[in-house]
C-alpha cells in the first residue's frame, strides 16, 4: 500500500529554494526527498522525531493485536 503523504504549500525565498535544489542534486534527490529529509533530520536533533516515532510504533502495535 502506498505509504500516506500530506501534501503542503510551502513559501520560501528564491535563494532557499536553490540552495535546497542545489543539495538536492548533489545527494540524488528530489528537491522534496530533500525537504523531508532536511526535516526529519532537524526533528531528531530536536529529539522530537524519537517521541513521534516511538508513538507511531505503539500504534501499529495495538493496531496488528486489535
Amino acid at each position: 500500500m502506498a505509504e500516506d503523504r500530506k501534501s503542503i504549500l510551502l513559501r520560501i525565498p528564491p535563494d532557499l529554494w536553490e540552495q535546497i535544489n542545489r543539495l538536492a542534486q548533489s545527494e540524488l534527490r528530489s528537491t522534496n526527498a530533500q525537504m523531508e529529509f532536511l526535516l526529519r533530520e532537524a526533528l531528531k536533533r530536536r529529539g522530537i522525531l524519537e517521541k513521534v516515532n516511538e508513538g507511531n510504533a505503539l500504534r501499529d502495535d495495538a493496531d496488528q493485536k486489535g
